[in-house]
């Protein structure tokens, strides 16, 4: 499904992504995890067109996507969310899905249809004639992935879609992610809550300082040394161990 080759970026001095490779299997939920500042925004940046990378390739679905705009990387089928939503300010819930939906037809009757089916898919069929500016966090958070969704993607890059939620709300959103991808659409997802990335995902990627630290099954991955000292600092894996409590 997505096949990244040696992918690296930097800016100035600093090497935001080095040299990493991996895939992502058709048909699985995968994890991207990592402490703060460690390059996951920026690979997925990558991915899906904002950012060109200095080294490497991308490929979904067999074709190289390396460096194209984002609107031609969206008809491959590979859309994102962002983590920090922005909602079209002065349109409504139903006008803002229709953006995405626009991406696949062009008259506005088939536009809101779309919207509509997608909003009640996420539970927001009820906000539809809301102004999507006046949306609390949570509906937000489903106004972004219902836009995404729109376009009709076949692979879903969801960048820190839980953040700020709360354990209610959590637990809502990873329903709505199951139920997509249950339905086919490829799933790789950014994440701290680490609740959602061991009750989602079964492969999970590790970045630290831009490169790739770790990989395998998620249950694995969350119990592995190098991934405890880089969210934890040195000697954290070790004092774990031991039992001693951590600062």
């Amino acid at each position: 499904m997505l096949e990244i080759a040696h992918l690296s970026k930097s800016f100035g001095g600093l090497a935001a992504v080095r040299d990493v490779s991996l895939t992502v299997p058709e048909g699985r939920i995968v994890a991207l995890i990592g402490p703060n500042g460690a390059g996951k925004t920026t690979l997925f940046a990558m991915v899906a067109g904002f950012e060109k990378p200095d080294e490497g390739s991308v490929r979904a679905f067999g074709a190289d996507i390396t460096g194209l705009a984002p609107h031609r990387i969206c008809a491959h089928g590979v859309v994102r969310t962002f983590q920090i939503t922005q909602p079209f300010a002065g349109l409504t819930v139903r006008e803002n899905i229709m953006v995405g939906a626009y991406h696949r037809v062009a008259a506005r009757a088939a536009a809101a249809r779309i919207a509509d089916e997608v909003a009640q898919r996420l539970g927001l069929a009820e906000r539809l004639d809301q102004p999507a500016d006046r949306l609390t966090v949570a509906a937000r958070k489903r106004l972004e992935l219902a836009r995404a969704l729109a376009t009709g993607p076949r692979l879903l890059l969801l960048d820190e879609v839980m953040a700020g939620l709360n354990p209610t709300e959590v637990a809502e959103i990873v329903a709505v992610v199951r139920t997509i991808a249950a339905e086919g659409v490829g799933i790789f997802l950014i994440e701290h809550v680490m609740q959602a990335v061991v009750s989602l995902s079964d492969l999970t990627y590790v970045l630290s300082d831009g490169a790739l630290i770790a990989e395998g099954p998620t249950a694995a991955i969350a119990a592995d040394p190098r991934v405890i000292e880089a969210y934890l600092g040195h000697g954290a894996a070790a004092r774990l161990a031991r039992g001693a409590a951590l600062p």
